[in-house]
């Protein structure tokens, strides 16, 4: 296991811990192996355990994927959060800070989220010459519909986490004293509930979930890479590193 993900199983709880707070707890290849590996569907969760909580170290809950070394290498996070998302149970998300492209899904991938006042979410791909594939964007049309969807990725500033609860993609937003105790209490909840129920419910959500896997999209995809390796994406990463705003030509 990577020093940059800590895994904790604690009776019925399964504690996955972001540990790169000094890079904003960007997800590099290391960082996304790790955390593939601590939501391994083989062997899943042990007997005794009833949820899983994702949770991050410093200020910033998750910025994404690291430019530094991600663009156009093949890094499959698509593996990650398709894992946390089918994991056999519950899984929440402690959300203490900014969650930001990689980030944002990493959390939306979960099945709850609980947030601090003064955290964000945002796909801030459009910013710097990137596009979400199709999973990814799937999700966001499940968390929040189209309207909210084209208004996260088209726009993509980042969204105050009292608006995403108010509009039901998350479960709560608290002040941030009050992240730990409510967090706490929320998985305390889920833990005293059946084992075999919490199974059932999220297998029957996520099968519910999945008929938009089967819509043709090859096409879209072809867009998708077309992005990622256009000289916008590498003149929109270079600028966000250098803290100017990028020039775009559409190539």
């Amino acid at each position: 296991m990577s020093d940059k993900v800590r895994v904790e199983v604690d009776g019925a709880v399964r504690t996955v811990t972001l540990t790169r707070p000094e890079k904003g707890n960007a997800m590099d290849a290391e960082m996304l192996r790790a955390l593939e590996e601590a939501f391994d569907p083989s062997p899943g969760p042990g007997d005794a355990e009833r949820v899983a909580v994702v949770r991050s170290e410093g200020r910033v809950f998750c910025a994404g994927l690291d430019l530094r070394g991600s663009l156009g290498k093949d890094q499959d996070v698509e593996t990650l959060f398709h894992r946390v998302e089918t994991w056999p149970l519950p899984v929440v998300a402690v959300v203490q800070g900014a969650a930001i492209a990689g980030g944002n899904e990493l959390a939306l991938h979960c099945d709850l989220v609980v947030a601090s006042s003064v955290a964000r979410f945002g796909m801030s791909l459009a910013q710097v010459g990137l596009a979400p594939s199709w999973f990814l964007t799937k999700k966001l049309l499940e968390a929040g519909g189209p309207v909210l969807t084209r208004e996260i990725l088209l726009i993509g500033d980042p969204l105050p986490a009292q608006r995403m609860a108010d509009l039901g993609l998350i479960a709560r937003c608290v002040p941030p004293e009050e992240l730990q105790p409510t967090a706490s209490g929320i998985i305390d909840r889920v833990v005293r509930n059946a084992p075999l129920s919490l199974r059932a419910m999220k297998a029957t959500i996520n099968r519910e979930m999945a008929f938009r896997d089967a819509i043709e999209h090859a096409d879209t995809d072809q867009l998708v890479r077309a992005a990622l390796k256009s000289n916008d994406a590498r003149e929109g990463v270079r600028a966000r590193m250098e803290r100017r705003d990028a020039d775009f030509t559409g190539a």
